[in-house]
């Protein structure tokens, strides 16, 4: 019985170290990383500043989600990002990725 809670832990980390790879390669893509990093300010915030400030905040994956699509400007000071040409599932993911950036 411990030998198989032990391969399914495993498997699970393998799988959501692949969904984190993958939203990464997806933000990577969509050329998100020309302007954020996950753990220093660039041209706009960091992921896990952007976790921290919405952890907890129920509103925020649909919230951000819009901004990532549509961009926007003066929550993290006067450079306005840009709209996205990004699909909203994608949009979705890219924020659920974001806000568990850690």
């Amino acid at each position: 019985m411990k030998s198989v809670y032990i391969a399914m832990m495993a498997a699970a980390g393998i799988v959501m170290a692949g969904q984190a790879h993958a939203d990464e390669a997806l933000a990577k893509a969509k050329n998100c990383m020309s302007c954020h990093a996950i753990d220093k300010k660039l041209v706009g915030p960091s992921y896990k500043d952007v976790a921290a400030k919405y952890k907890g905040d129920k509103a925020a994956p649909a919230m951000l989600a819009g901004k990532v699509k549509a961009g926007g400007k003066g929550t993290w000071g006067q450079i306005p990002m840009p709209p996205n040409n990004v699909t909203e599932d994608e949009a979705k993911k890219l924020v659920a990725w974001v806000l568990a950036t850690k």
